[in-house]
């Protein structure tokens, strides 16, 4: 080969190393913008769809390599940029408030892919075993995404009954990972449905009493969420019949995170409660007042 066709070569090799690369950036890029709710909605279909041509095992590691290229890119890159938002938009009255929801923001971009991918993986197995049980997943996940999306568009504020059925739709993803181990109720009376409410709160502590306190009890347990007055007083409870909580151990991210939000939205007039009851388990109420609004 002389030295013009190695040249030749040379420039191929090059402008394919190029193209790879820009189309690796755009599709990185686009993985970063585009919502979970877009993408765990459009995965399961494309899984099934491709399965039936017996193309799901490759379709499966292409959505499980986009997650994880999300989860290192897409939550922390939005976290940043709503975190400079809010201090540019911010005046000084309002700043203390807007960086927490930044806070809050982050914290949940490290949280919720995790739950997300556990989804997915969940349905992509139900879909060789229980395609019926796929789908039921599919809806449940569905019903999540849109009770959780309004919320983060809203700033972190939403109505209590939209937050009640985000946590129903959790807790039936959780029962058909769990099966049997899981059991719960959620009591809301009518009319505190369309109160404000600061928003994922309740969602935390549905997770901390799964993870900390079911999930490592061999025979799983039951949750109860209940919505109550108390005076001037909104009230929401979450028991569970698990492990219980070390009342002398530090709160945890999820548990301070609430504490601070609670301090900064209420001016320390709500509070985050944290029991052990004599039977065994934990009971962890939110009480906020109903005569101020978040904010």
């Amino acid at each position: 080969m002389n030295h013009r066709d190695d040249n030749k070569v040379l420039d191929l090799i090059t402008d394919v190393t190029e193209t790879v690369k820009v189309l690796w950036w755009k599709f990185f890029d686009w993985l970063a913008v585009k919502s979970w709710a877009y993408l765990l909605i459009i995965a399961p279909l494309a899984l099934i769809a491709f399965g039936m041509i017996g193309l799901g095992g490759p379709v499966f590691l292409l959505i499980i390599v986009s997650i994880i290229v999300k989860i290192l890119a897409g939550g922390k890159r939005r976290a940043e940029i709503a975190a400079t938002a809010a201090a540019t938009r911010a005046d000084v009255e309002a700043l203390e408030r807007r960086l927490l929801e930044a806070e809050m923001a982050a914290l949940q971009a490290q949280i919720e892919p995790h739950f997300l991918f556990n989804t997915l993986a969940l349905i992509g197995q139900l879909i060789e075993t229980n395609p019926a049980e796929a789908s039921k997943v599919h809806q449940h996940l569905i019903k999540y995404l849109r009770s959780a999306l309004p919320q983060m568009r809203d700033k972190g504020n939403g109505k209590l009954g939209q937050q009640m059925e985000m946590c129903r739709a959790y807790l039936n993803i959780m029962q058909a990972r769990m099966q049997e181990r899981l059991t719960y109720q959620i009591e809301l009376p009518a009319e505190l449905e369309f109160l404000p409410f600061p928003s994922m709160m309740i969602q935390t502590l549905v997770e901390n009493s799964i993870k900390h306190g079911l999930e490592p009890k061999t025979t799983g347990g039951h949750i109860c969420v209940t919505a109550k007055k108390m005076d001037e007083q909104l009230r929401v409870e979450v028991i569970d019949n698990g492990m219980g909580f070390n009342l002398h151990a530090d709160d945890g991210l999820g548990l301070s995170n609430i504490r601070e939000r609670l301090k900064v939205l209420y001016a320390g007039k709500a509070q985050l409660i944290i029991e052990a009851p004599q039977d065994g388990g934990s009971m962890v109420a939110i009480q906020i007042p109903l005569d101020l609004k978040a904010g």
